[in-house]
């Protein structure tokens, strides 16, 4: 048997799950030993919630009657003993559909009524208001009852030419029937689709693994939804092309793949379904075989491929072979539908990806946290040493020596509360500094520039001047997150100066650490103006010039740029909040060990048994530091080895992919209200 995509997305999630136990035993030595504070529990909390959660986002676009549902089902669902997603003539999705898993919600299919395009509220502001949604429960046990409820994603409904145009779903003057499924009746109505978007939440083994299928209606759909062209699509971690063997590919195909979906962006995999109708009984297998091979030669020529990207797959035959072999992919199988070179695509490329992305992730916080728990540590030792030090040199001398001692030891704690003045002074610098670069990224400011934006394309011929205020508003959003971090840059540089002098005169372990340089934020900045700007063309032109097209593309791209600039305020000011942690923590310990030594040395000539119990205590402590040392270095090498192992294991990662970096929430399910949190819900 032949290992497929559902075999190494069962390995790639093992290892998460692996990672995620020793984050969070990691966590565990640090927290029992109080070497954590606010910053660090966050960031332990967000490497662990994301190795628990990370998501694997897979679109699949095509026109209709492409096999895209079909493929689908032979990739992930075969298993099942039938077909799970409606893909028999005159039986397709019309809407778009997310398959995953949640378990916080039960098995449900979730549906959008197609009346709320008229809405200006976008998807993400709809998928937490759960009363706009009909919620149908559904039975696992019975694979035939959920199969019947999903032919709900078929259904469409009769509606007026005139309801018809202002849902955008009107079929052309020149044909009966659009390319997103609506049709002209004899009675004069529109069959149009019934639902906006549809949910499911289906307990499959790969959808629990974290596995999101996208499932798009048709190539109208995405020029016609704002939301798979400007945020379902350009968050996928890839996007799987479907075009007919028999059909070659058309100008609409061509026109999406170039104007969505080719360039930057995920992650593209080309494939050629049908290819069972190439078959001649007049022709030998080898000229039938010859003219598969034509055709992925002209399919890769017209979108710009290399032929080897182009997979000649016959879905229908792979779901039937796979069905037959109890749903495994053994090597006649795969051979039979030809999968096997689509999944090896998905298995080399892809999921090594997603693995390096987050192996990057936890390394960067494995330094972090090591790093500053390192310093407490070492910080306890050195003081440790001095209290032993002190003490052995007391340890059988006279009161007067011992009184000297206790002098020198006031006066050198005197002297160390003279820098509690020079820390408020650079607390009151990094704090204006930090307030500055916050105030760039506020959600206040940030609408002052959309609406800016607006105004300047107010007005001019059928938005055609949209574009251009757009472009300019991301030159300025991109100009208030490099001030931002220039700020920043500017006050770790004046921390890093008087952080070096503060540890020599004081005694003090103090690091400013990298202040953010919204990097990736600016990267988001970039996508979005890539992926916004195409929807500002002329081709959409006629369509912004309705003013609740032009709001719903507002709030969405509000919505998308309050999240990255959100996250960068948050970045900025976890980055502050660390450094004051890190100064009030260090001044605590040094008062409390000045403490300590007084006491100690205060009850030294008295009993001079105790002296020597307390020597022997502070030893200890200090083996137990040394032995914490050795474990924390220990368990965060422990972390990096399964990371940099397990990164560039089985298969070398193909430097040029491309990596989503989503400023989005990822594709959820809806949740009810009472358990919704940022991801909204249905």
């Amino acid at each position: 048997m032949e290992f497929t995509f559902a075999h190494h997305l069962d390995a790639l999630a093992d290892w998460r799950e692996d990672a995620a136990r020793q984050v969070a035993a990691f966590q565990q030595t640090l927290g029992s030993h109080e070497l954590l504070d606010d910053s660090l529990l966050q960031l332990l909390g967000t490497m662990r919630q994301r190795l628990a959660s990370e998501q694997l986002v897979v679109a699949f676009v095509a026109e209709f009657s492409r096999g895209k549902s079909e493929l689908i089902n032979a990739i992930f669902f075969a298993d099942t003993g039938r077909r799970m997603l409606p893909a028999t003539p005159g039986r397709t999705t019309m809407c778009p559909v997310e398959l995953g898993h949640d378990d916080a919600l039960p098995p449900l299919l979730a549906l959008l009524p197609i009346e709320t395009r008229l809405e200006p509220a976008p998807l993400a502001e709809l998928r937490g208001q759960s009363a706009r949604w009909k919620r149908l429960r559904l039975d696992v046990t019975d694979p035939d009852r959920v199969a019947e409820a999903l032919k709900e994603l078929t259904r469409t409904k009769a509606v007026s030419l005139e309801e018809a145009r202002a849902l955008g779903l009107a079929p052309s003057a020149d044909t009966a029937e659009a390319a997103s499924g609506a049709r002209l009746r004899p009675d004069g109505l529109v069959d149009v689709p019934a639902w906006r978007h549809a949910i499911v939440n289906y307990p499959h083994p790969l959808l629990r693994r974290g596995l999101v299928v996208l499932d798009t209606p048709g190539l109208n759909a995405v020029g016609a939804e704002p939301e798979l062209t400007l945020s379902l699509l350009p968050t996928a971690h890839a996007i799987v092309f479907v075009v007919g063997a028999d059909t070659g590919v058309t100008q609409s195909e061509l026109a999406v793949w170039h104007d969505h979906l080719g360039g930057h962006g995920p992650a593209r995999y080309v494939v050629l379904n049908k290819i069972d109708t190439l078959a001649d009984p007049l022709l030998t297998p080898a000229e039938v075989q010859g003219q598969v091979e034509g055709q992925c030669a002209r399919v890769a020529e017209m979108l710009g491929v290399p032929p080897s990207a182009v997979h000649a797959v016959s879905a229908r035959q792979a779901l039937v072979a796979r069905i037959a072999n109890g749903g495994l992919a053994d090597a006649a199988a795969s051979a039979t539908g030809g999968l096997a070179t689509l999944e090896d695509a998905l298995v080399t490329q892809l999921l090594p990806r997603r693995r390096q992305v987050l192996a990057e992730m936890v390394l960067s916080g494995t330094a972090t946290v090591e790093a500053q728990a390192s310093r407490r540590v070492a910080d306890q030792r050195r003081q440790l040493h001095e209290q032993l030090t002190e003490l052995r040199d007391v340890r059988g001398k006279s009161a007067s020596k011992v009184q000297r001692t206790l002098e020198r030891l006031d006066a050198e704690a005197q002297d160390f509360e003279r820098c509690t003045g020079r820390l408020a002074a650079l607390r009151s610098v990094q704090s204006r500094l930090v307030a500055d670069a916050v105030q760039l990224l506020s959600a206040t400011q940030l609408r002052e520039e959309v609406a800016r934006m607006q105004l300047e394309s107010a007005g001019r011929l059928l938005k055609l001047g949209a574009r251009k205020a757009f472009t300019q508003l991301c030159t300025r959003l991109r100009q208030r997150l490099e001030r931002a971090a220039a700020l920043g840059a500017e006050a770790q540089a004046m921390l890093t100066a008087s952080y070096q002098q503060l540890n020599t005169d004081f005694g003090f372990a103090l690091a400013s650490g990298a202040a953010p340089t919204h990097l990736r934020a600016l990267g988001e900045i970039d996508l979005i103006e890539r992926n916004y700007g195409r929807y500002l063309g002329l081709p959409y032109a006629l369509r912004l010039g309705d003013a609740r097209q032009m709001e719903q593309f507002r709030r969405m791209l509000v919505s998308k740029l309050e999240v990255i600039f959100e996250l960068a305020a948050a970045e900025t000011e976890r980055w502050s909040q660390a450094l004051t942690v890190q100064a009030d923590m260090q001044m605590r310990d040094r008062r409390r060990g000045f403490q300590r030594r007084r006491e100690t040395l205060e009850r030294a000539h008295s009993a001079a048994g105790d002296l020597a119990t307390r020597i022997q205590e502070l030893e200890t402590q200090h083996r137990h530091w040394e032995q914490l040392a050795e474990q924390v270095h220990a368990q965060a090498v422990g972390l990096r080895a399964l990371m940099l192992n397990n990164a560039v294991a089985e298969v070398d990662i193909p430097l040029a992919l491309p990596e989503r970096r989503d400023a989005a929430p990822p594709l959820t399910l809806v949740r009810s209200a009472a358990g919704r949190g940022r991801k909204g819900g249905a």
